[in-house]
């Protein structure tokens, strides 16, 4: 009878215990929210690499000696400018055996036996100067460098490719300076398509509308891209809304019966940029949306099962 007795205490006693515990709680109101009308922009970001839009070697038309260069890194040239003086191999020989003999001769030879000019093939500005004055190279061996302009190319993912038109005004930063940003034009998309880790990506040319000072060919800059957006749209914060078996659905204060309830709705949503999310339809303006907040429950074990 004892026995019996105190069996029946512990299956009261757990089942008050499983009571307490798994009984249903009284959901409690963290947050509120209602339609307000916002400017919303969904965004991504391509990354890109600031190049040249033409690069051009500048090489000697023989081997021989560099005796003068007249330009620096990011001079501007123009077409047809002296940039280089250059001597034949012969020539330098000459004349330093002249300079050897005495000055007189060796500016009698520097008279009669000229150095070759090398001239800029086209407007421009030098971004680098690989050799210097004195310098014995070859015909293969590029004296300097220069370019037409720096642009920003990036290659694009296809399926991204809907959202760039030529003419398009981008935003970009350099990742140097994150916190200077400038705009650029497309001006130019890949017709043909390469692939990048397995990806398929066009090449998209885009020309700063002014271009930052410290602009460098090969820095990396950061391309922002508006895929779509939406002014006055009328939204609520995107973490009030829950997706359960593929539908939105959203906490909503309602009245039944004249009492107040809270009803869970499906709703359809439109343009969202991470942050809020424009309501379509299953809420109204004048409603009140609802965040609950999430009461954590000690997981107990059995009192059965010790």
């Amino acid at each position: 009878m004892k026995k019996l007795f105190v069996i029946l205490v512990i299956i009261i006693a757990a089942g008050i215990g499983a009571f307490l515990i798994f009984r249903p709680s009284k959901p409690v109101i963290e947050k509120e929210a209602k339609l307000e009308q916002r400017d919303l922009h969904v965004e991504f970001r391509e990354t890109g690499e600031v190049r040249p839009r033409n690069r051009l070697e500048i090489k000697p038309p023989f081997a021989g000696r560099i005796e003068e260069i007249l330009v620096e890194e990011g001079v501007a040239v123009k077409k047809g400018q002296v940039i280089v003086w250059m001597s034949s191999a012969e020539r330098a020989a000459m004349v330093d055996a002249a300079r050897a003999i005495s000055q007189d001769e060796y500016e009698r030879w520097q008279t009669i036996y000229k150095p070759t000019p090398i001239v800029a093939p086209m407007d421009g500005f030098i971004i680098l100067r690989s050799n210097e004055p004195g310098q014995t190279i070859s015909a293969a061996d590029a004296i300097l460098v220069m370019a037409d302009d720096l642009i920003v190319e990036a290659n694009v993912d296809e399926t991204d490719l809907k959202y760039i038109k030529i003419g398009d005004v981008l935003r970009m930063s350099l990742d140097a300076y994150p916190d200077e940003t400038f705009n650029g034009i497309v001006e130019h998309i890949a017709y043909e398509s390469t692939v990048v880790s397995n990806v398929t990506v066009y090449t998209v040319k885009i020309r700063p509308v002014k271009k930052p000072q410290v602009f460098r060919a090969g820095m990396t800059a950061t391309i922002t891209v508006t895929a779509e957006s939406k002014q006055d749209a009328w939204s609520i914060p995107a973490n009030f809304i829950k997706e359960r078996s593929r539908k939105k659905m959203l906490t909503v204060k309602a009245v039944k019966n004249g009492k107040q309830i809270l009803e869970v709705r499906t709703i359809t949503t439109g343009v969202t940029d991470g942050k809020y999310a424009e309501i379509l339809t299953g809420f109204q303006q004048g409603e009140t949306a609802v965040m609950l907040k999430e009461k954590a429950k000690e997981k107990t074990k059995s009192f059965m099962s010790r």
